[in-house]
């Protein structure tokens, strides 16, 4: 008998590789999309979390959850601002 997965954990596995999310942005910024627009699209935007808190007043169990992807979405950016400082400071050498 096939246990069902639970969505939660699923959607928890999706927060492992930061690095991967990071890298596609990544390719976007190569491709020639504004880095500028990009960290927009990689951030929670502020109306975003003023929401997802009224929601965690009302859903308290979300609150974790949500936190999570605050610090997940943090790690994502971090990672592709690295590349992009890299990216930068090899272009200056060549």
């Amino acid at each position: 008998m096939a246990t069902q997965a639970n969505p939660l954990d699923e959607t928890l596995q999706d927060f492992q590789f930061p690095q991967r999310e990071a890298a596609f942005f990544y390719g976007l910024f190569l491709r020639g999309h504004s880095a500028d627009e990009l960290r927009r699209d990689i951030a929670v935007p502020a109306p975003v979390l003023a929401k997802w808190d009224k929601e965690t007043v009302r859903e308290p169990r979300l609150r974790p959850l949500l936190e999570r992807v605050v610090q997940y979405r943090q790690h994502v950016l971090a990672i592709f601002e690295n590349l992009i400082v890299h990216d930068s400071a090899k272009q200056r050498l060549q």
